[in-house]
């Protein structure tokens, strides 16, 4: 079992390989080993992270088969799926560090402004359900900043997005609070830019 802060360590040397176009010898010959995970895994990571195609959690990570459990959502939300499925790799596969990330321009946060802007959307039940889960992080975001201009509000409601989330998590288990309280499980935030490919962690890390 790796600790929280080792694993974080891993994560943010497999970025900087990433933002360097660099990737480490483990993550290209994460092919090879596929036969050795057939019986078990062992993830050191889970990374709950946006469903945005610009986001692969292993590709910015630079890291091979096996070593992160990736949960993917639009809008990094939570909901008990998501709890689940932290509490399963907490839980039984020992993984000791859970990660929350979101993006700049987040097409979730965007369409939440909008519909929060414009009243009503028109969009299905199952889309309202997102942004009801992140309509929280924009209502937070425009009250701390009255008059902010659309940009400024994405990139605070992102980042509040995020903080919302992994204070879900951290709260909203029993589970995850005992291995919290007794198990050095850790939960931080961390935002990915599109911009650079830099991973920038928030709070807990």
């Amino acid at each position: 079992m790796i600790p929280a802060t080792e694993a974080l360590e891993r994560l943010k040397a497999g970025n900087e390989r990433f933002v360097s176009n660099v990737r480490s010898v483990e993550a290209m010959a994460g092919r090879s080993n596929r036969s050795e995970l057939v019986a078990s895994q062992t993830p050191f990571a889970i990374i709950l992270g946006c469903s945005d195609s610009r986001v692969p959690a292993e590709l910015v990570f630079d890291q091979g088969l096996g070593d992160l459990f990736v949960i993917r959502v639009a809008g990094n939300i939570v909901a008990p799926s998501q709890i689940g499925s932290v509490e399963f790799a907490a839980e039984k596969l020992g993984s000791r560090l859970v990660v929350v990330m979101g993006h700049t321009n987040c097409g979730a946060v965007e369409a939440t402004i909008e519909a929060v802007l414009q009243g009503e959307a028109n969009d299905s039940r199952n889309i309202r359900s997102i942004i009801e889960r992140v309509r929280c992080a924009v209502d937070i975001s425009r009250e701390s900043a009255p008059g902010q201009d659309k940009a400024t509000l994405m990139q605070h409601a992102t980042r509040a997005n995020v903080r919302i989330s992994a204070n879900q998590l951290r709260h909203g288990s029993d589970i995850i609070e005992r291995l919290i309280d007794k198990d050095g499980l850790m939960v931080v935030g961390a935002e990915y830019s599109l911009e650079t490919g830099r991973v920038e962690f928030l709070d807990g890390a």
